[in-house]
């Protein structure tokens, strides 16, 4: 269990270290918008693809960060819906689900 809680750990890191390059981007840190109006486009419709990326890594860890308190509370290998255990090749691919198969996919 101490496995799957460190692989969260590094999870999560790598997410808040990601929402920081895309915080950064979306405040103009790396310089205004170019006066070009193409390159104006382009830098816009980058901005668009950002906010994307960012929406699904805050989602992303807030799935890590629920399985971490579930793993603190004892309950970390239990399907948050149904109380039966999760299957631990589902725990490998998928660390964050707190779902078993079954309740995953109704």
């Amino acid at each position: 269990m101490s496995n799957r809680k460190s692989e969260l750990e590094t999870l999560r890191a790598d997410l808040k270290a990601r929402l920081a390059k895309y915080e950064a981007h979306q405040h103009r840190e790396g310089g205004a918008l170019e006066k070009d109006s193409e390159e104006q486009a382009v830098q816009t419709q980058n901005d668009e693809v950002v906010d994307s990326l960012e929406t699904e890594t805050r989602r992303e860890l807030a799935q890590i960060e629920r399985a971490l308190e579930r793993l603190a509370n004892g309950r970390g290998g239990e399907c948050e819906r149904c109380g039966n255990e999760i299957d631990p090749r589902r725990l490998q691919v998928l660390p964050y689900t707190t779902l078993c198969v079954e309740c995953a996919e109704q």
